[in-house]
C-alpha cells in the first residue's frame, strides 16, 4: 500500500489501541497530532482513510476468514496450541468470551467504524468536493465491511461506538446501517465525482463505486431486501475487480498467518467443507484455484488462490458473488423467476477462469435444477465454492437454513472485555 500517508495514518488518529475495554476506547495518541489537526485537512483525512484499509485487512478480514473457516468446516486446525482457533475447532460452548481473535475482530471493527465516521464527517467540510466524495466513498467501504462483520458474527450490534454504556440492536439493524452509509456515499459521489487527485493518494486496486454497489447488493441480500439487492448487483461492472493490495512490508495477512507457516489452518479437503450431497462436481476448476496438493507432507490440501504469496491481492468482492446474488434474488422473489435465476447461476457454473477478472472459473457443464428448492441448493453450493474462505459462509448457512450439524456455532458470544465494561451487553446465544 502507498506509504505517503504512513506517518499520519499509523501514528496519528488511525493508530489502533486495542487494549481498551469494550466499545469504549481511548482513541487519542498523546504523542501524535491532535485529531483536530489530522481531520482538518484533505491530506490528514486521506492518511486516516488509508489506515482504515490496513487495519481492516490485517484484523477484521483476517479474523473473519479464520473464525468462519473453522466454524463452518472449510478449514481444519493445524496446531491445538492456537487457543482461539482451538475453540473454533471444538465449537459450541468451547467458544467463549475469552476468545482473543473474536475480541480483536470486535474491537478493530468498531475502531474502523469510529475512524471512518471521523473521515466522513471531516470530508463534508472540505471545499474540494471531488476529493471529499472520494474520502467519503473510500472510508464507507471499510465502515460497511466492518459493520457487516459484526452483524454476521453477533446476534446484537452496538448502537454507537466510543461509549461504555451503548445499547444494542438486532444484527439486521447493522446491515441496514451499512446500506444507509453506502447510499450516502453513492449520493455524494453522484453529486461530485471522485477527483483524480484523490485516487492518486490511495492504494492501488480499489474500485470505489463498484465496491460500494457490490456491498450494497451483499448486505441487501442478507437483510432479505431482494429488489434492492438485485438493483445494486446490476449496477456492478462485472468486468472490473477491486482488491486489497499488499507488499513485502505489509504482507497478505492470511498468507502471513496460515499459508506461509502451515501452523494455523488449511483447507479440509476437496469438498471445501460441503456435505456429500452438495460436494463440488468432479472437474470443478475452482478446487485447484483455491487449493494445492502437497503429495509428501500432511496436510495434503493447502491454501492457494488469494493467499498464495505475501503480495497476492484479496478481493473486496468477487464478480461471481454478484452474479450469484442476482440468481438468488430471482429465485427468492414472491413469484420466483426460475428462468432468469438459472441463467445467472449457469453464468457462474460454466464460466472459464480466463473470462473472470480474478481468474475464478468452474468451467463446468450447465446445471438444470427443476424446483425452487433445488435451485437454491445449487446457488448455496456455488456460493460456498466460488466464495471459499471469504468469511461469508456462516451467514449463508443461516440464510439457507442449513442444519446446525453442519456448523460448530451459529452466532458468537460477546467478548468479556465488552461484558465487563458495558452493563447493556446482551446475553450470549445458546449456540
Amino acid at each position: 500500500m502507498k506509504r505517503i500517508f504512513q506517518s499520519i495514518a499509523y501514528t496519528g488518529l488511525a493508530a489502533v489501541l486495542l487494549t481498551a475495554s469494550g466499545c469504549k476506547k481511548d482513541f487519542n495518541n498523546p504523542t501524535a497530532a491532535t485529531s483536530t489537526q489530522v481531520l482538518s485537512t484533505a491530506k490528514g483525512l486521506a492518511g486516516v482513510a488509508v489506515g482504515l484499509q490496513r487495519t481492516y485487512a490485517n484484523n477484521v478480514a483476517n479474523g473473519v476468514a479464520d473464525a468462519n473457516g473453522l466454524i463452518t468446516g472449510e478449514t481444519i486446525l493445524m496446531n491445538a496450541g492456537n487457543t482461539s482457533e482451538f475453540q473454533f475447532s471444538n465449537g459450541g460452548n468451547a467458544v467463549d468470551g475469552t476468545n482473543a481473535l473474536l475480541g480483536n475482530v470486535w474491537s478493530t471493527s468498531h475502531k474502523v467504524i469510529y475512524d471512518a465516521n471521523n473521515v466522513i464527517n471531516g470530508a463534508a467540510a472540505l471545499a474540494d468536493k471531488g476529493y471529499a466524495s472520494g474520502l467519503i466513498g473510500y472510508a464507507t467501504i471499510y465502515k460497511a465491511l466492518s459493520i457487516g462483520a459484526v452483524s454476521s458474527f453477533w446476534e446484537k450490534v452496538p448502537d454507537t461506538v466510543g461509549t461504555s454504556t451503548t445499547t444494542f440492536s438486532d444484527r439486521t439493524v447493522g446491515f441496514a446501517r451499512a446500506i444507509a452509509a453506502i447510499d450516502k456515499a453513492l449520493a455524494a459521489i453522484t453529486a461530485s465525482p471522485i477527483s483524480a487527485s484523490f485516487l492518486s493518494d490511495i492504494p492501488a486496486g480499489v474500485d470505489i463505486v463498484n465496491t460500494l454497489n457490490a456491498l450494497k447488493a451483499r448486505y441487501s441480500l442478507f437483510a432479505g431486501n431482494y429488489a434492492a439487492a438485485l438493483a445494486a448487483a446490476n449496477a456492478v461492472d462485472l468486468t472490473k475487480k477491486s482488491t486489497l493490495n499488499f507488499e513485502a512490508a505489509n504482507p497478505n495477512p492470511i498468507y502471513n498467518s496460515a499459508t506461509s507457516t502451515n501452523n494455523l489452518y488449511q483447507p479440509v479437503d476437496s469438498t471445501l467443507g460441503l456435505p456429500v450431497a452438495l460436494a463440488p462436481t468432479a472437474g470443478d476448476k475452482r478446487i485447484p484455484f483455491y487449493t494445492l496438493i502437497n503429495p509428501t507432507i500432511l496436510p495434503r490440501f493447502r491454501l492457494n488462490g488469494f493467499w498464495i504469496t505475501a503480495t497476492t491481492p484479496i478481493p473486496h468482492y468477487l464478480p461471481g458473488e454478484i452474479t450469484l446474488i442476482k440468481a438468488e434474488c430471482y429465485a427468492r422473489q414472491t413469484v420466483p423467476d426460475l428462468v432468469n435465476a438459472l441463467i445467472e447461476l449457469n453464468k457462474v457454473v460454466t464460466k472459464k477462469a480466463a473470462a473472470d477478472p480474478l481468474g475464478v472459473g468452474a468451467d463446468l457443464a450447465p446445471v438444470a435444477p427443476v424446483t425452487t428448492a433445488d435451485l437454491l441448493n445449487e446457488i448455496y453450493k456455488n456460493r460456498c465454492i466460488e466464495l471459499y474462505h471469504s468469511g461469508l459462509k456462516l451467514e449463508d448457512m443461516r440464510r439457507f437454513g442449513r442444519p446446525n450439524t453442519e456448523r460448530k456455532r451459529n452466532l458468537f458470544p460477546y467478548p468479556f472485555r465488552e461484558r465487563d465494561s458495558n452493563p447493556n451487553t446482551p446475553a450470549d446465544p445458546a449456540f
